[in-house]
């Protein structure tokens, strides 16, 4: 019977709080309390499980569905995090927590017109929430509701008069109408009432801007600093600012301060890449480029500054790409043919450069208008690319931030879109710490009773390396299994010591010696279970360790060549045949997913991970790497729901794609 050991401590903690009748409660709160414990102290993933177990035992409580919830919430799970939000409300309607967290997940996900519901609910059992009512305006206005949006403001400011914030938000409104004499007197009176108030600040200075007053703007913009010193766009802007003003070295201060608090802004690199080029720091600039161009490839701006600053460092061919690829798209933009045909002499292609200046002579002969007078800045819907060496304004109304009880860190480490590793067969496991989910399979457990084998064997992701001292036992294990005969010594042993002599071999990474080994093994005994799976075990580990770069990839990898092929096909035709044997093997079919998702076969791989699920609902990697075969085959929801439950389960790789592919 396939168990786990968190299914049997879930079994054991209900058979035991269904016993002793009063001591349950006890029992339930004192784990809950645990969840809560790691929750405050940011360990999210042990919260989870800690959830986990009381959801199991007591499924009828609300509270350790939000408390999961939340921890979903700080992972940035913001779709896990409402279904268990959801959860908790069907238990219990009257917490406005519940709907409280749900309508922020809501506002995550950018359905503002489900989370303004949820603020109602919330409002009807609570209508003094300062939270909800300004959560429910934001709401409203990310809908163009402003009418309703300024009525809530109005109910508001009679409930609390000396708020400054609700000024400032009407302010915003009558920005988000056009209505900017109005705006300036509401931002006035909040500035009035507080004179450090944030958002009134910030939209002030913007207004102030706009008329080109930047040496006011730029005070304005200190003082909003000092209040809310980690938010990237009010350096955006004080660059900007510095830089009417001349002040450069300000500006790139700034610029850095911006990158620093928001790594992914477009404006701060885009204008710090201008900046550097401008003081000849062309390498860095270049930097700055790149990222705007892997983030925006068509943003033909900053590949025409990156081609030119390409030309600076000698990089002839590189700036001949970027230019290349900009004549395509605009071919009517001369001054590129232009740079293009200098690139081309400096490669000695007289030719071509000649053929380029022909193309411009004869465009003017016909009357080609000249460049208009330039300013110093542009939009950021501004495609003339003309303005290439213009910073970009960042000209959006300043958008207060939302309401938010519920704070915590997120993991942003990188994650690749590719599948976790195969389950193998090893001596020297490694597990995951923070996986409470521990495989199982029969075959193993009767050997490791036997004591048959070197050492205990286990089903496992992942291994740790031998020492010195256990190598130099494995080379002995392997010499007294050969003897002196290192011929047909193979054909005079048994089943267990054929078996433990290819687990020898493959642990010191002797994969042919061990696949030979295994085809003795099975010509005598031919639906050997473990065999077949040791063997698909060897076909791809000797696989990766002669093509190392199929389990390092980035991004999609390239069709595999007919080599990988070949042994992907030998690994999962064996796969195939041990599920014939044992079709309850759930790790069988999940290692057949893999081999099927390096053949770029995702939909086979799918269903294969479907198998494996069906057999163990308790499976981790599956969820993960299903997860990650329906993204590459652009079923997102369905991807995230996978992904959300390897979370759960204790991949926290899981909430960094979560994240990523939520937004897309």
């Amino acid at each position: 019977m396939r168990r786990t050991a968190h299914r049997l401590l879930a079994t054991l903690l209900v058979i035991l709080w269904g016993a002793v009748g009063v001591h349950a409660q006890i029992n339930v709160q004192r784990i809950l309390m645990m969840g809560r414990n790691a929750l405050y102290y940011e360990d999210y993933v042990l919260s989870i499980q800690r959830f986990n177990l009381v959801i199991g035992a007591k499924p009828h409580l609300p509270e350790p569905y939000f408390l999961r919830g939340l921890a979903k919430f700080y992972l940035e799970d913001h779709a896990g995090a409402e279904a268990d939000c959801t959860n908790a409300i069907t238990r219990n309607p009257y917490s406005e927590q519940y709907y409280e967290l749900r309508a922020l997940c809501r506002i995550n996900l950018e359905r503002f017109a489900e989370a303004e519901a949820d603020y109602r609910k919330l409002l009807d059992i609570n209508p003094r929430s300062t939270n909800a009512w300004h959560n429910r305006v934001l709401c409203l206005v990310r809908q163009d509701s402003f009418a309703r949006a300024d009525s809530c403001l109005d109910i508001m400011l009679r409930q609390w008069p000396k708020q400054s914030s609700n000024y400032a938000m009407k302010a915003q409104v009558q920005l988000s109408l056009k209505d900017t004499t109005k705006a300036e007197e509401w931002t006035d009176r909040a500035l009035e009432m507080n004179a450090f108030d944030a958002s009134a600040l910030n939209i002030k200075s913007m207004l102030l801007l706009r008329r080109g007053d930047h040496k006011a703007g730029e005070e304005m913009l200190d003082r909003a600093i000092v209040q809310t010193p980690r938010n990237a766009d009010l350096y955006i802007n004080r660059a900007l600012a510095r830089y009417h003003q001349d002040n450069l070295r300000g500006a790139m201060t700034d610029y850095d301060a911006a990158i620093e608090i928001n790594r992914g802004s477009f404006a701060a690199h885009y204008n710090r890449g201008l900046l550097r080029a401008q003081v000849g720091d062309d390498n860095r600039a270049i930097e700055d480029f790149n990222f705007v161009i892997e983030q925006q490839p068509d943003n033909y701006m900053a590949l025409y500054n990156r081609a030119m600053l390409r030309s600076n460092v000698g990089d002839y061919r590189g700036a001949m790409q970027d230019i290349s690829t900009i004549i395509q798209a605009y071919p009517q933009f001369w001054d590129g043919y232009l740079f293009r045909a200098q690139l081309r002499r400096r490669l000695g292609d007289v030719y071509g450069a000649e053929r380029d200046e022909f193309k411009v002579t004869k465009a003017r002969i016909e009357g080609v208008s000249k460049k208009t007078a330039k300013s110093k800045t542009r939009k950021k819907d501004d495609k003339n690319l003309e303005n290439y060496d213009r910073l970009v304004e960042n000209d959006d109304v300043p958008t207060e931030q939302y309401a938010n009880a519920y704070r915590g860190k997120v993991q942003d480490h990188t994650t690749a879109l590719q599948p976790l590793p195969p389950y193998l067969l090893s001596y020297f496991p490694r597990q995951n710490a923070l996986s409470h989910y521990f495989p199982y399979l029969a075959e193993v457990e009767q050997l490791n009773s036997s004591r048959a084998l070197f050492s205990k064997l286990h089903v496992s992701l992942a291994e740790t390396a031998a020492s010195e001292k256990q190598i130099a036992a494995l080379f002995d294990e392997i010499a007294q299994l050969q003897g002196e005969n290192n011929g047909n010594y193979r054909s005079d042993l048994s089943v267990e010591q054929l078996l433990r002599l290819a687990l020898a071999h493959y642990h010191v990474r002797d994969f042919e010696s061990a696949i030979e080994d295994v085809n003795v093994l099975l010509s005598q005994h031919p639906g050997h279970h473990l065999a077949l799976m040791l063997r698909a075990q060897m076909y791809y580990a000797m696989l990766m360790a002669e093509h190392p770069e199929l389990s390092n990839q980035e991004s999609v990898p390239l069709s595999p060549s007919t080599e990988v092929r070949l042994v992907l096909n030998q690994a999962a035709d064996d796969l195939v045949l041990l599920i014939r044997k044992n079709a309850t093997n759930a790790y069988a079919h999940y290692n057949l997913g893999n081999m099927h998702f390096l053949l770029h076969d995702y939909d086979l791989a799918e269903k294969d991970y479907t198998q494996a699920i069906s057999i163990d609902a308790s499976f981790p990697e599956a969820y993960f790497n299903r997860g990650v075969a329906r993204i590459l085959q652009n079923r997102i929801p369905e991807a995230l729901a996978d992904l959300s439950q390897a979370g759960e389960y204790g991949i926290y790789s899981a909430y960094n794609l979560i994240k990523k592919y939520t937004k897309k």
